[in-house]
């Protein structure tokens, strides 16, 4: 999500991959008013539905954002020390500011007099302990930063991932510049039967493959995780496919991907009771019906051509931009359904036209910052 280039090449293709994933990130976003809707209202089926219906569609969003990393990264052109040099502070830095930020906002909001149910509008995830609007609450969220993510930062969950990958990238990619295609392939089947991992162990055992009570790491565990979306990025980057074969082969499996997260996630909602990791098994990333549906979106994304000089330097802006906006967005999403409602925005359209709203308003910003500060800016928004 960061600004990317390698060997200063602009691809365009993939700005619109980028501008996809943004804002599919801020819609999925948008989803959680619907999803985990704090209370009770006449239509709560409806909410709950339209929910679910957004919330499947948009789960490409994070697996987006690692491929482009890898089809702009790999195989890096640099040292490690180099690389980790420029990387990685542009990366912490404004995500330690904005960390201390979500979590001061209770506090803040208690020292301006607001209701403390003002807190689930922007975080429906956060609880009692959120709306305390104590600073000793916000403090020890900040705490526990270097550990995790809080409840008030629940996107910030992606930047512990996008730091890892950043750590591990330098080693993996010494592996990619002297694979060969068909090696690559079968490291990604290899990775594409891990995919399947989180239903045999919900649906059959917990442990395959030498897992166990005293192990969590088993056979195919090298071959687990983001580092797949990685390699497929850099791996498609450059596969060419025909548009007919394109839509011949994409469009039937991002159905059926959605189908099995959209019915999985309904099924799994319907239960008398689930636990949190029972309620997002249909909606994690690395399993199979989200790759299905991820593949097609870039695949079609590299079909998109891209004329005007103007969209252009929109794309090019966003590529800038896009961080800060990951950044900011969560703090627009929920403010950005609640005018939807009142505004008498259809249920069904509500999550959509909110997304254009949160998003347009974490550009503008971003952009604002970027015209204030200069190259400044990237110490706060990356």
């Amino acid at each position: 999500m960061n600004p990317i280039q390698q060997q200063n090449q602009h691809i365009i293709w993939l700005d619109v991959v980028r501008l996809i994933a943004m804002f599919m990130v801020v819609c999925c976003h948008c989803t959680d008013p619907f999803n985990f809707y704090p209370g009770v209202a006449p239509n709560i089926d409806q909410i709950k539905y339209w929910g679910a219906v957004y919330g499947s569609l948009l789960r490409p969003c994070v697996p987006l954002f690692v491929m482009i990393t890898g089809a702009l990264l790999l195989p890096l052109r640099s040292e490690a020390s180099v690389f980790y040099k420029k990387r990685i502070p542009r990366v912490f830095f404004p995500f330690l500011l904005w960390s201390v930020i979500y979590n001061l906002f209770p506090w803040i909001t208690g020292l301006l007099g607001l209701n403390p149910e003002i807190i689930l509008d922007f975080f429906p995830y956060s609880g009692e302990e959120a709306t305390k609007q104590s600073l000793a609450v916000s403090l020890d969220y900040i705490r526990q930063i270097p550990l995790n993510f809080s409840i008030l930062a629940v996107h910030m969950w992606y930047i512990y991932l996008l730091i890892g990958l950043y750590l591990y990238m330098p080693i993996f990619s010494a592996w990619v510049e002297k694979a060969s295609e068909r090696a690559k392939l079968y490291f990604l089947l290899a990775w594409g039967v891990t995919l399947l991992l989180p239903y045999y162990n919900e649906f059959v055992a917990p442990y395959l493959w030498g897992r166990c009570s005293w192990n969590d790491f088993g056979m195919m565990y090298a071959f687990a995780g983001f580092n797949g979306y990685l390699l497929l990025g850099h791996y498609l980057r450059n596969l060419e496919w025909s548009l007919g074969k394109t839509v011949a082969i994409g469009i039937p499996m991002f159905v059926g991907g959605y189908l099995i997260t959209f019915f999985g996630f309904r099924h799994i909602t319907a239960l008398p009771s689930y636990s949190d990791e029972l309620l997002e098994l249909f909606f994690t990333y690395c399993s199979i019906n989200v790759l299905m549906m991820t593949l097609p979106v870039f695949m079609l994304a590299k079909k998109v051509s891209v004329r005007s000089e103007w969209v252009r330097s929109a794309l090019a802006n966003l590529t800038v931009c896009g961080f800060g906006i990951y950044m900011i967005h969560y703090f627009f999403t929920g403010p950005s359904v609640i005018l939807m409602r009142n505004l008498g925005v259809p249920v069904s359209v509500q999550i959509p036209a909110a997304s254009v709203a949160a998003f347009g308003v974490s550009w503008l910003l971003v952009w604002i910052i970027y015209r204030c500060m200069g190259k400044k800016a990237k110490w706060v928004v990356g």
